[in-house]
């Protein structure tokens, strides 16, 4: 196997990005990536910490995150399995990165900032969700925005129905926890109780 190991090495292989891939990078977010932010439902966010690193998926209503100012975003927490890596990542290292996606379109915006976590009463409350306000609040400070061309999204033919998985051919979490458990978990019972048991805590 022949590795690179160099970024010059890189470079030679791949050559040095266009004026398009830089100019696009901004410090701050304007009106034309805000819109992207407020149609999206769904945020990939990165983080790093001692044990490694997470990159774990949010989603709400579209819009969810909100912008406080063009360099300053605004992500509300909800329910979920308490494991809280992103969260325990950002207290000891508030360096993140988010990936938002938009049904339907190709392009995907990036923000690369430093996060800190909130449980201010009045702001949580006011990303309340039926009623539910928000658990905590991590609030963003944008070191970059840019977005990132359609061609993964594309090639991977994401938001076409005709390539849609059938649920049905994949393992059910029931049974990947049976499995990773040693059977202390029961598949059949554990995906007869989560229907009703995500109801409870969606918001």
């Amino acid at each position: 196997m022949s590795e690179i190991t160099s970024v010059e090495q890189l470079e030679a292989l791949y050559g040095l990005p266009g004026e398009a891939s830089t100019v696009k990078e901004l410090d701050h977010v304007i009106p034309e990536y805000a819109a992207f932010i407020e149609a999206s439902p769904f945020v990939a966010l990165a983080t790093s910490g001692p044990e490694g690193l997470d990159c774990s998926p949010r989603g709400d209503l579209a819009g969810f995150v909100r912008m406080h100012d063009p360099r300053t975003l605004m992500m509300p927490d909800r329910r979920g399995n308490n494991r809280a890596d992103s969260l325990k990542n950002i207290i000891r290292d508030p360096r993140v990165g988010l990936l938002f996606l938009v049904p339907g379109s190709g392009t995907t915006l990036r923000v690369n900032g430093r996060a800190r976590i909130t449980t201010d009463a009045a702001l949580c409350a006011s990303l309340a969700v039926e009623g539910k306000p928000a658990r905590s609040v991590t609030v963003v400070d944008v070191d970059s925005v840019y977005f990132q061309c359609a061609r993964a999204i594309v090639r991977s033919e994401l938001w076409n129905p005709a390539k849609h998985v059938d649920p049905e051919s994949l393992p059910t979490p029931g049974t990947i926890l049976e499995v990773t458990s040693r059977k202390n978990i029961d598949a059949g019972t554990y995906d007869k109780e989560w229907p009703e048991r995500a109801k409870k805590t969606m918001w």
